[in-house]
């Protein structure tokens, strides 16, 4: 599998290499937390979304595979991962996902043809990408998802626009408004599902990103 930390560190010095962190993909300490961050709040919550779902589902930044291995029991859904960890990658065929439904690229650039699935999501994703990043990442998702994307983001508790924080690994704590506007500018409609999901600075929101008006 191609390490795409060394392509994208390669870059240059841009917005994305400058500002995103992106060797935490590549540590086993973030592995671990993987294997337990949506515990009883978003992984209860993408089976919910899912459960009256059929067809091909993409899981964008998939991580060690954790939320496919949960979704297993939804048997009208055929579940794919991608990530821009080959290590994480690996985790999740360790796991027993089947190799061929698990892709390394970069979410921003994803290697699928247009259309190539019914369904998409991301947990805990889109907020550390920089703004190019964002748009990038759902413009993606537009273009290789048929018909909608769900994707879990924490706000800030101040309802405030707090910008690019960093308290451990560096994202954007924003109001559920901006995020919203941010997906509308990609997609004709949004709507914006509170999650139980919550830490000390942010509580979460599903943003539901549907081609469809």
């Amino acid at each position: 599998m191609q390490n795409l930390k060394a392509s994208v560190a390669s870059a240059g010095p841009t917005e994305e290499s400058r500002s995103q962190d992106l060797d935490v993909y590549w540590d086993p300490r973030m592995a671990e937390a993987l294997e337990r961050w949506g515990e009883g709040t978003a992984w209860n919550e993408i089976r919910l979304l899912l459960v009256n779902c059929s067809g091909k589902v993409l899981d964008i930044a998939c991580g060690t595979g954790k939320t496919i291995s949960l979704l297993a029991d939804l048997v009208d859904l055929e579940i794919h991962g991608c990530d821009i960890s080959d290590m994480l990658i690996g985790k999740a065929i360790e796991r027993g996902i089947a190799r061929e439904r698990l892709t390394v690229t970069d979410a921003t650039a994803m290697n699928y043809r247009d259309a190539s699935f019914d369904w998409g999501y991301s947990i805990g994703s889109l907020e550390h990408f920089t703004q190019d990043g964002i748009v990038r990442f759902l413009s993606e998702c537009f273009r290789v998802v048929r018909h909608a994307t769900f994707h879990m983001v924490p706000v800030s508790r101040s309802g405030k626009n707090e910008g690019w924080i960093k308290p451990d690994q560096s994202y954007y704590n924003n109001s559920s408004q901006r995020w919203v506007e941010r997906c509308r500018a990609v997609y004709p409609r949004v709507v914006a599902l509170e999650s139980v999901w919550s830490d000390r600075l942010s509580t979460g929101i599903w943003l539901v990103c549907q081609k469809a008006a």
